[in-house]
């Protein structure tokens, strides 16, 4: 291999190392003969002493956890001693053995490499993830949603479609690939280099540790008089807090299973709740959490009471394994941005409903003022300016009228019961205020419900004047094929040719006559109606809004970004550094030296974009649903918008639920074990 050329060798350093000009040994993993990753330099001990104590392993004691989990992990049997640092070479160069220097003033390692040996060196620096705080390198972005729910879950019909017209494209594309790339062997264990870079930082530590035991062998001397008399005292202090902790064991796992089964009654409790809520008459009818707001808060609210428990024992797993082999950062970070919205939505919530209750009845005289002049009262001064010819539309005096009368008998009707209700206002914004202590989407919750239940007379106007408005066009569309001798053949749903006798056209002429010249008169109630129940619907999206805010925010997640990004890694890159910048600081003149690249290896913080994605797939179902030709279509031809199945609405914040809940025996088991 001395005399080969374009040998190119990769050296893994990390960026953390101690800048000492103390001779020592550099420790790590030998991947392939050109594939060397450095996990430690051991400063003032011997390349000897060091590889004989990692064949006896007694540079792994104290370990937390087996020492395999590491090797299985990063895909080598052991580690090895790799080369010297701050030692004078020897007069042969090999290629398999490192000669490195270090100095304080520089932060990149200066590596000796003659020119004439054929090699060509990229050093390819790194930074060690503390996986005491989480920290940790990956390929992939971090999802902060579940597995079974990063899918198709709450996806409607139109979105799926587009997600497998684009795969099937992306199969297209790779039919048509001219040339595809073999992945070279260093590419392939790009994986393995940074399960390597997450366990570095521990197994950097373990050995230090051991080799300061081993040091501190030398120097150990007899103890004095006093230092017994100390240690006979702390060893007293020892037993008794022994015998303290033992006793503590032996009454915890009953205080642990009464612990348990108290959770178990009240999630027992939550999950019939939640079964009431999810209950249907029909399978294709809607439960009761599609139809309320309230009731959707509830079941949103009690699902992440059923989950927490497992939730905080897969988090709590971590600590039986190795901070860089887990797998439970995503798990972490869902749980605790849950307990954070959950807390912050408690403490908007105290402060929202302290004021609602101080003011419940200003706030009730205010809903009631607003209610009556917008809904009731500027109703019915709507309808009675469409009685005067409205803008100087001509309308149809007797439909006009009968339109007039039937809707505004129906509004003083429903302006009596709301007067009856309005005495009682008070106290059920008192009541809205005291459920703003179980956190402030209750009360959001509470007034879209109260929202929908004192507009349902404008709803109820909607639609009836919207079925008025399309049996007319229907009408008149028929009768339309009428005078061109077709006809709708509704089996084969297509249109054919008839003949009609004389006065089959006739009474056709006449009925559309008459139909064309109501229509303006039926279509100028129609559009009020049909403005009016936008408007509640845009309202209600402002307040569908604000709960998505306070349910799913990812709030945690953005402080961890802004705290450490180190902990939601969204990818890798690399980054070549300057030469010139790089060897500015070097000390050790080397002589005529093979050429050195120097590359970054960095963790991409998680784009905000991810972050929020799901934020955006709800706006764009918003969007796709409301500001569609389909939505157009259906108000110009007077057919009923539907509004956005709550399933599609919220399935962002049960994107942080699981599928299936679990049932009791099962949380018994994993809560016990």
């Amino acid at each position: 291999m001395e005399g080969s050329k374009d040998v190119l060798t990769r050296i893994f350093w990390p960026l953390n190392f101690p800048r000492k000009e103390q001779p020592g040994v550099l420790v790590g993993w030998r991947n392939s003969e050109t594939d060397i990753f450095v996990v430690a330099i051991l400063n003032g001990v011997n390349s000897t002493r060091i590889d004989n104590e990692l064949r006896t392993g007694s540079l792994f004691r104290k370990s937390r956890h087996s020492v395999e989990r590491i090797f299985d992990l990063c895909g080598q049997s052991g580690l090895h001693v790799l080369g010297e640092v701050n030692s004078t070479p020897g007069p042969t160069f090999q290629p398999n053995w490192i000669h490195a220097f270090t100095h304080k003033s520089s932060r990149y390692p200066q590596i000796f490499c003659p020119s004439e040996s054929g090699v060509t060196l990229q050093v390819i620096l790194f930074e060690e993830p503390n996986p005491y705080k989480m920290e940790y390198h990956s390929l992939t972005p971090i999802s902060l949603a579940l597995e079974d729910k990063a899918g198709n879950d709450g996806d409607d019909a139109e979105e799926i479609k587009e997600r497998e017209k684009r795969a099937l494209l992306v199969e297209k594309l790779k039919l048509h690939s001219v040339r595809k790339n073999v992945p070279t062997e260093k590419e392939r264990s790009l994986q393995q280099i940074i399960h390597q870079i997450n366990c570095s930082h521990e197994t950097k530590e373990l050995l230090r540790i051991n080799v300061e035991l081993l040091n501190s062998r030398r120097y150990r001397r007899a103890l004095s008089v006093s230092e017994r008399v100390v240690e006979t005292a702390t060893s007293a202090w020892r037993s008794t807090l022994y015998m303290c902790v033992e006793t503590i064991k032996f009454l915890w796992p009953f205080v642990k299973n009464t612990f348990v089964a108290i959770i178990l009654f009240w999630r027992s409790l939550a999950h019939l709740i939640l079964k009431v809520l999810e209950w249907r008459m029909k399978p294709d009818l809607a439960a009761l959490k599609d139809i309320s707001a309230t009731a959707q808060q509830f079941d949103i609210r009690l699902q992440q009471f059923c989950y927490w428990p497992l939730q905080y024992i897969t988090v709590r797993q971590r600590n039986d394994d190795w901070g860089g082999a887990t797998n439970s950062h995503s798990d972490y970070i869902r749980f605790y941005n849950s307990l954070w919205l959950v807390a912050n939505d408690i403490i908007i919530g105290i402060a929202l409903g302290s004021y609602i209750i101080e003011n419940a009845g200003v706030v009730a005289q205010n809903i009631d003022y607003y209610l009556k002049t917008y809904t009731i009262e500027g109703m019915g001064r709507t309808i009675e300016w469409l009685l005067i010819d409205p803008g100087g539309l001509k309308l149809n005096e007797e439909l006009d009228k009968f339109l007039g009368d039937l809707f505004g008998w129906v509004l003083n009707y429903w302006a009596e019961i709301t007067a009856q209700i309005s005495p009682y206002l008070p106290q059920i914004i008192y009541a809205i205020g005291i459920s703003s202590f179980a956190g402030a989407s209750m009360p959001i919750a509470l007034f879209s419900d109260l929202l929908s239940i004192l507009t349902l007379h404008i709803y109820s106007f909607y639609i009836a004047s919207a079925r008025i408005y399309n049996w007319q066009l229907s009408i008149i569309y028929s009768l339309f094929h009428l005078f061109r001798g077709k006809k709708i053949n509704v089996l084969r749903k297509r249109t054919d040719s008839c003949d009609y006798e004389l006065d089959q056209l006739l009474i056709g002429t006449i009925l559309f006559t008459l139909l064309i010249f109501l229509l303006p008169t039926v279509l100028v109630y129609y559009c009020l109606f049909a403005s009016a129940r936008m408007a509640i619907i845009i309202l209600k999206a402002f307040l569908e809004t604000m709960l998505a805010c306070l349910n799913h925010f990812p709030l945690f997640a953005l402080m961890l970004r802004v705290k450490d990004s180190k902990r939601l890694p969204g990818g890798i890159k690399f980054e070549l550094k300057d030469p010139a910048a790089v060897t500015a600081n070097f000390r050790q003149p080397l002589g005529d030296s093979a050429p050195v690249a120097y590359i970054h290896l960095k963790s991409t913080p998680l784009p905000l974009g991810a972050m929020f994605r799901q934020y955006s797939q709800l706006g764009s179902r918003l969007k796709r649903h409301y500001v569609s030709a389909r939505v157009m279509l259906c108000l110009f031809t007077g057919k009923a918008v539907p509004p956005i199945h709550r399933r599609n609405l919220y399935s962002m914040q049960y994107g942080m639920l699981p599928a299936r809940r679990a049932g009791v025996l099962e949380v018994w088991n994993k809560l016990t074990r």
